[in-house]
Protein backbone atom coordinates (compact mmCIF):
# COMPACT_ATOMS: atom_id res chain seq x y z
CA UNK A 1 0.00 0.00 0.00
CA UNK A 2 2.76 2.45 0.87
CA UNK A 3 4.50 1.75 -2.48
CA UNK A 4 1.32 2.74 -4.32
CA UNK A 5 1.25 6.05 -2.48
CA UNK A 6 4.88 6.79 -3.24
CA UNK A 7 4.44 5.96 -6.95
CA UNK A 8 1.47 8.29 -7.44
CA UNK A 9 2.13 11.21 -9.73
CA UNK A 10 2.23 14.65 -8.15
CA UNK A 11 0.66 17.62 -9.90
CA UNK A 12 3.23 19.87 -11.56
CA UNK A 13 2.16 23.08 -9.79
CA UNK A 14 1.79 21.67 -6.27
CA UNK A 15 4.80 23.36 -4.68
CA UNK A 16 4.67 26.65 -6.60
CA UNK A 17 2.89 29.80 -5.52
CA UNK A 18 1.49 31.64 -8.48
CA UNK A 19 -0.38 34.51 -6.83
CA UNK A 20 -1.30 35.46 -3.26
CA UNK A 21 -4.83 36.66 -2.71
CA UNK A 22 -6.66 37.46 0.51
CA UNK A 23 -9.37 34.93 1.30
CA UNK A 24 -11.95 37.62 1.94
CA UNK A 25 -12.06 41.30 1.13
CA UNK A 26 -12.04 43.64 4.12
CA UNK A 27 -15.51 44.56 5.31
CA UNK A 28 -16.27 48.20 4.49
CA UNK A 29 -16.86 50.21 7.62
CA UNK A 30 -15.14 47.66 9.88
CA UNK A 31 -13.42 49.40 12.77
CA UNK A 32 -10.62 47.57 14.58
CA UNK A 33 -10.53 50.22 17.30
CA UNK A 34 -14.20 49.69 18.11
CA UNK A 35 -13.66 45.91 18.18
CA UNK A 36 -10.73 46.33 20.57
CA UNK A 37 -12.77 48.61 22.89
CA UNK A 38 -15.58 46.07 22.93
CA UNK A 39 -13.18 43.25 23.78
CA UNK A 40 -11.59 45.27 26.60
CA UNK A 41 -15.01 46.09 28.02
CA UNK A 42 -16.07 42.43 27.82
CA UNK A 43 -12.95 41.20 29.61
CA UNK A 44 -13.31 43.85 32.32
CA UNK A 45 -16.94 42.89 32.89
CA UNK A 46 -15.92 39.23 33.13
CA UNK A 47 -13.62 39.96 36.05
CA UNK A 48 -16.04 42.40 37.69
CA UNK A 49 -14.60 45.79 36.74
CA UNK A 50 -17.48 48.03 35.66
CA UNK A 51 -17.14 50.69 32.94
CA UNK A 52 -17.59 54.14 34.47
CA UNK A 53 -17.39 55.98 31.13
CA UNK A 54 -20.18 53.81 29.74
CA UNK A 55 -22.25 54.62 32.83
CA UNK A 56 -21.69 58.38 32.35
CA UNK A 57 -22.72 58.15 28.70
CA UNK A 58 -25.87 56.24 29.66
CA UNK A 59 -26.74 58.83 32.28
CA UNK A 60 -26.26 61.71 29.81
CA UNK A 61 -28.44 60.06 27.17
CA UNK A 62 -31.23 58.55 29.25
CA UNK A 63 -31.29 60.48 32.55
CA UNK A 64 -30.06 64.05 31.88
CA UNK A 65 -31.84 65.53 34.94
CA UNK A 66 -30.18 63.12 37.41
CA UNK A 67 -26.70 63.85 38.73
CA UNK A 68 -24.46 60.81 38.08
CA UNK A 69 -22.50 59.16 40.87
CA UNK A 70 -18.83 59.99 41.28
CA UNK A 71 -16.40 57.34 40.09
CA UNK A 72 -15.70 56.27 43.67
CA UNK A 73 -19.43 55.97 44.47
CA UNK A 74 -20.01 54.06 41.24
CA UNK A 75 -17.35 51.45 42.00
CA UNK A 76 -18.58 51.11 45.60
CA UNK A 77 -22.13 50.59 44.30
CA UNK A 78 -20.91 47.89 41.88
CA UNK A 79 -18.93 46.13 44.61
CA UNK A 80 -21.91 46.17 46.97
CA UNK A 81 -24.14 44.81 44.22
CA UNK A 82 -21.71 41.98 43.50
CA UNK A 83 -20.59 41.19 47.06
CA UNK A 84 -23.31 42.32 49.49
CA UNK A 85 -22.03 43.20 52.95
CA UNK A 86 -25.42 43.43 54.65
CA UNK A 87 -26.67 40.36 56.48
CA UNK A 88 -29.52 38.60 54.73
CA UNK A 89 -29.04 40.37 51.42
CA UNK A 90 -28.73 37.96 48.54
CA UNK A 91 -26.30 38.58 45.73
CA UNK A 92 -23.65 36.85 43.74
CA UNK A 93 -21.44 34.42 45.58
CA UNK A 94 -17.88 35.78 46.06
CA UNK A 95 -16.33 32.33 45.61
Amino acid sequence: MSDAIRRSARPALLGQIIRCQPLAAPVPGFNWRQLWRGLKQSFRLMVGVQDYQNYLQHMRLHHPAVTPMSEREFHRYCLDARFPSQAGKLGKCPC
